[in-house]
């Protein structure tokens, strides 16, 4: 049997989204910026793709653009705001469990003379309101919050951060990474005070290498690519006509009876908690339940090495995440549990299980039985 717990680092694709996109491939491969027929048909997905995320979040489709990912979105939001809002301030405030594409960034800001500072967070992993107001100043432009953390599934008080921000000085931009959370919260970016918020294809059964930036009408910010000025000049380079339509087949799927989908996935979370919880020496990381992420757990096995772990689920035909799959394929210890404040000797023991809207209970029994017999052995294996 095969149990694959790892949608966290990416998604299968569903048949959909391959079957438009092989059909976009071979029949309508036109480049969009064509004037010809074939540019005007392949124009259409990409309006098309548009139409439905600014239908999906209730914004304006001038508002999305289409990016290679969410790493290429993280950048042009927070690279693009600071540089064009620099006379506004210097200042820049994100959290410390942000992921890689927002933390290398950040640093990068610095490098440019920058000032960043960064929030601390509990031992579930959410953010200090408080430091935040104490962090902003006249100087700060820009808020950036992962909407749920990639590693340990922590869901930030988003709304409460975009009032804080509002009050304090409505002037500066908050951005929103939602790589995670899009596809299983209903996301509206103008209710909740978000000027700018990140996707990505592949976290929500669609491909990758394909993302989007929703930027607000009353952003202030320059592009980070250069080229033939597609996108209106945000976002140069030829559209990827079939990922922008695939990662909208795909959207549209996720949130088609939402809310029913998410109750069974919390349902499957609860059963693997549970059961988890019931072996010995282990510990959940974080809040569970409806206040946490419904795909995503963090689990320590005291005792045993992630990487041991990883590679003893995977003779199985189990596959889980030592961490974040998106930073490097390295073992490194996560700045995210650091934050969290988890025990030393937990941080090295550490694994992710993530599951999707097609993950079974069968799936999770096989993963909790193979995890009952391989811990005792492996525990005494590192004892001698």
């Amino acid at each position: 049997m095969e149990a694959y717990l790892d949608n966290s680092a990416t998604t299968r694709c569903l048949e959909e989204v391959t079957d438009k996109m092989v059909h976009i491939m071979r029949e309508d491969y036109g480049n969009p910026s064509s004037m010809h027929m074939r540019g005007v048909e392949a124009e259409k997905y990409i309006k098309e793709a548009k139409a439905f995320f600014a239908s999906n979040l209730k914004v304006n489709e001038k508002e999305i653009y289409f990016t290679s990912g969410g790493t290429e979105s993280n950048n042009l939001a927070l690279i693009g705001c600071a540089m064009a809002n620099r006379r506004a301030g210097n200042h820049l405030i994100t959290t410390s469990v942000e992921h890689a594409s927002v933390l290398n960034t950040m640093k990068y800001l610095e490098e440019q003379g920058f000032r960043v500072t960064y929030l601390p967070v509990d031992e579930d992993g959410r953010v200090s309101l408080d430091a935040l107001k104490e962090a902003i100043c006249e100087e700060t432009i820009l808020v950036s919050c992962m909407y749920v953390n990639n590693e340990v599934g922590a869901v930030q008080p988003i709304e409460e951060i975009g009032k804080i921000i509002r009050e304090k000085n409505p002037a500066i931009l908050f951005h929103v990474d939602a790589i995670q959370a899009y596809g299983k919260y209903h996301i509206y970016p103008n209710r909740q005070g978000i000027d700018l918020l990140s996707v990505s294809g592949h976290k929500i059964h669609g491909p990758k290498g394909v993302g989007l930036l929703y930027v607000n009408k009353r952003v202030k910010i320059r592009p980070i690519l250069f080229g033939g000025g597609q996108q209106n000049g945000m976002r140069s380079g030829t559209e990827n006509v079939p990922g922008d339509a695939g990662m909208a087949v795909a959207a549209k799927c996720c949130y088609e009876n939402l809310d029913e989908k998410i109750d069974r996935l919390y349902a499957l979370k609860d059963h693997f908690v549970e059961g988890v919880k019931k072996l010995p020496d282990t510990r959940v990381n974080g809040r569970t339940g409806r206040d946490s992420a419904p795909q995503i757990v963090s689990v320590s096995f005291a005792g045993v090495r992630s990487e041991v772990l990883l590679h003893a689920l995977e003779d199985k035909g189990i596959y889980v995440s030592a961490g974040s799959a998106c930073s490097s394929n390295k073992p490194a210890v996560s700045h995210t549990l650091s934050s969290m404040h988890l025990p030393k000797e937990l941080l090295g023991s550490t694994l992710r299980f993530s599951f999707c809207f097609d993950t079974t209970e069968e799936e999770i029994d096989y993963c909790l039985q193979e995890l009952s017999e391989l811990l005792p052995v492996l525990r005494r294996f590192v004892r001698r």
